[in-house]
């Protein structure tokens, strides 16, 4: 699964990002200061603000990175597979991506114990992220139903990065089998938001029938004109 030109289409992209990445794979995402950042990428402070105000704006640099490596690595034979398989191959390859990140990866998820507002500004650029994934995977991430379902592959993905993170198997078997554990779960999930999204369009339509029918009934016990 994992493909160099996918590989290489993320590394390297923009070395401020790739600093930070590289700083946060040594400390915590708190220990890590701007003046860090901008002696690792060789740059000044003032170029350092003007590019990235923020570390949160360099995380989301880098999941934007991770997005666009895997939507180039979109593979067009899995067109015609089910929709399980398709998220499957689309984030395994999203892990690819993230293997040589792996060290920043597991500092980042110490990081979000002792600052729950990392956890709030993670979730809402994961959210984001699983729209993408889920597209790619010709899944529709679209309107209030598509929110619902990126935010459950966010929740989904992140219990599959804990098993990843200890997995060390070059053959990643124990990841395959739990994102694999993890999809059939979710998959019988979106089916029961399926069911609950179809009850208010059935509702409405039986209100608008029951207003037709009324409408109706009160026409014919109008008095006829004189």
């Amino acid at each position: 699964m994992t493909d160099e030109s996918t590989q290489s289409s993320h590394s390297g992209a923009d070395p401020i990002v790739d600093a930070f990445m590289a700083l946060l794979a040594e400390k915590r995402f708190d220990d890590i200061g701007f003046a860090d950042i901008a002696r690792r990428a060789g740059i000044s402070l003032s170029e350092l603000r003007a590019k990235q105000p923020s570390k949160i704006a360099l995380l989301a640099a880098h999941m934007r990175a991770v997005d666009r490596a895997v939507l180039d690595g979109i593979d067009p034979g899995m067109a015609e597979e089910p929709p399980r398989e398709r998220l499957f191959d689309v984030l395994m390859r999203r892990l690819d991506v993230l293997a040589p990140h792996k060290a920043a990866v597991r500092s980042l998820r110490q990081s979000v114990v002792v600052n729950p507002g990392l956890i709030l500004a993670l979730n809402g650029l994961a959210v984001r992220s699983m729209q993408w994934m889920l597209t790619a995977a010709d899944i529709s991430a679209a309107g209030p139903k598509g929110m619902i379902r990126a935010q459950g592959l966010a929740m989904l993905f992140s219990s599959v990065l804990h098993t990843w993170l200890t997995d060390d198997d070059p053959a990643q078997a124990r990841t395959l089998a739990a994102l694999d554990s993890a999809l059939a779960s979710g998959q019988r999930w979106a089916g029961l938001l399926d069911d609950l999204c179809r009850i208010p369009e059935a509702a409405c339509n039986a209100q608008q029938a029951f207003r037709r029918r009324r409408d109706r009934d009160n026409r014919d016990q109008e008095p006829a004109a004189a």
